[in-house]
């Protein structure tokens, strides 16, 4: 039986993370606290891959990088290279509409500490797979973090030594469907940002090498 793109509402799938799911929707009755589901067009050629909703972010809005400090970063540098239209608030409701790029996640359920196990990255890993085969136009994905880029690359049924994660890197990879490039970058959290492990004109810097790979791509 083949797997939706997304999950239902009250997926069962991680123990752990269902019952982190009803707490959170007895603390905070008005937040979203489900799955949350991907962001953006169905035509994008572009798949931006995280690892988990936040907190207080996703979890809370119900929309990806919503509401925190990574989706402040993140979608002001998707507005900066043209992949997004409108003004980004802290809200879904906010009328901010992609270009060209969706956003997903690696685990589609807030975990405890913004920690998934490997079990649970298992057990979402076939949203994903169906996630990346649902869009035909895509050419590239972007993976957020090494965990997300580990995850992207046995969603694509590689290996993890094809393509070695590092921020700024790009490797081409095969799939039944055509190629891809995969890039890689740290992710947009606070604490990598506060410590100086990822600076705006570094994440800034891969988004302008994907907008001339699609440039070029599109040539």
């Amino acid at each position: 039986m083949s797997v939706p793109p997304e999950p239902a509402p009250d997926c069962p799938l991680c123990p752990r993370l269902v019952a982190y799911r009803e707490r959170n929707a007895v603390l905070f009755p008005d937040w979203h606290n489900g799955p949350v589901n991907s962001f953006g067009p169905d035509d994008a050629r572009l798949l931006i891959v995280g690892l988990a909703p936040g907190l207080r972010g996703a979890n809370r809005t119900g929309r990806p990088f919503t509401g925190d400090w990574a989706g402040d970063l993140l979608f002001a540098t998707l507005a900066k290279h043209g992949f997004s239209r409108g003004a980004y608030g802290l809200d879904a409701d906010d009328g901010l509409t992609l270009e060209d790029v969706m956003i997903t996640n690696a685990v589609r359920c807030v975990p405890p500490e913004n920690k998934p196990v490997g079990a649970e990255a298992n057990a979402c890993r076939p949203f994903l797979v169906s996630r990346i085969a649902a869009l035909p136009r895509l050419t590239a994905i972007l993976a957020l973090g090494k965990i997300a880029h580990d995850n992207t690359l046995r969603a694509l049924g590689q290996r993890l030594v094809s393509a070695p994660f590092g921020h700024a890197a790009a490797s081409d990879i095969d799939t039944p469907t055509g190629p891809l490039r995969l890039f890689s970058s740290y992710h947009c959290s606070r604490y990598n940002t506060n410590t100086g492990r990822l600076t705006e004109p570094m994440f800034s810097a891969v988004f302008a090498d994907i907008r001339r790979f699609l440039d070029a791509d599109a040539q």
